[in-house]
């Protein structure tokens, strides 16, 4: 094991979590919640 074998490891995982991040945010049941932060800016006291 040497420092090139951890160096693309720790790509792979970074990759893998980004694709997680990525497929989190664009799931359907997150939609709603999203839309409504999304409406904040423009909403008047």
């Amino acid at each position: 094991m040497d420092l090139t074998f951890l160096r693309e490891a720790a790509t792979v995982i970074c990759f893998l979590l980004f694709i997680g991040i990525v497929a989190w945010a664009y799931a359907g049941r997150n939609r709603e919640r999203f839309e409504e932060a999304a409406r904040l800016p423009f909403e008047q006291d």
